[in-house]
């Protein structure tokens, strides 16, 4: 009697046992998965006058063509018409312009990804100095006396910020258009984090030891450069197509 109790005992506790471990199996096996926004973030084509030459130039008739090129590039990846921000600048409007033709819908501006804002009004001023700071890094920027005014630390944040807000929204993916420096502080804070994703060789100046610098990479007119974010973390998922070329 006493080792029949004592069978019947054993074999609740392996039942016992094999009911936990099941149910942690269960717990360990749910898996939530993060909403994610894939960002098309495109630079503008060659605009019609440089940094130096035109406070908010429209594009040249290059920049026109390379607008129209990036369009087609955009609907081989994108079969179905989804959401266009711009910035304000009159290149990157222009720049968006085929697209939203084809597409049959306007962009939408989003102020926070303009170009970097300038201590100078001088034109030829501020491209002196423009060049001066794509050099160095943001903390050299930060703490630039020749740079005082613009609150620098606040328009990066914002640029990571636009970008971040668009995984609330119901579209999962969207197209930018954008600058040279707004794309690079993307590129920046993906790099740092090292949140790279399917994105293969960087090669050059890709190494994620040029993270804090100004300029990391160098996106060509109209290249898309292909990010992720899921609220809170960027991930590179495609560098875009670099080029030796001036801002404008």
């Amino acid at each position: 009697m006493t080792r029949l109790l004592m069978t019947k005992s054993l074999i609740l506790l392996r039942h016992s046992s094999v009911g936990i471990d099941v149910e942690k199996t269960r717990m360990t096996s749910t898996h939530v998965t993060k909403q994610t926004t894939r960002i098309y973030m495109i630079r503008h084509g060659e605009a019609s006058a440089s940094w130096g030459g035109d406070v908010n130039p429209g594009l040249s008739d290059l920049g026109r063509q390379q607008a129209q090129a990036v369009a087609d590039e955009v609907m081989a990846r994108i079969k179905t018409p989804t959401m266009i921000l711009t910035s304000p600048l009159k290149r990157c409007q222009e720049t968006a312009l085929p697209l939203c033709r084809q597409w049959g819908r306007d962009a939408q501006i989003e102020v926070r990804v303009a170009e970097i804002p300038s201590p100078i009004a001088d034109l030829q001023a501020r491209m002196v100095w423009l060049r001066r700071v794509m050099g160095g890094s943001w903390a050299a920027l930060y703490h630039d006396p020749e740079s005082a005014g613009p609150d620098f630390r606040g328009w990066y944040a914002n640029v990571l910020a636009a970008l971040h807000d668009l995984n609330d929204g119901p579209a999962r993916e969207i197209i930018i258009f954008s600058h040279f420096i707004a794309l690079n502080v993307a590129y920046c804070d993906a790099m740092r984090s090292g949140n790279l994703k399917g994105a293969g060789s960087l090669g050059g100046s890709g190494a994620a030891g040029g993270a804090g610098n100004v300029v990391s990479f160098k996106p060509d007119n109209s290249s898309l450069t292909i990010f992720e974010t899921d609220g809170t973390t960027l991930q590179l998922i495609s560098k875009g197509r670099e080029a030796v070329t001036q801002v404008n």
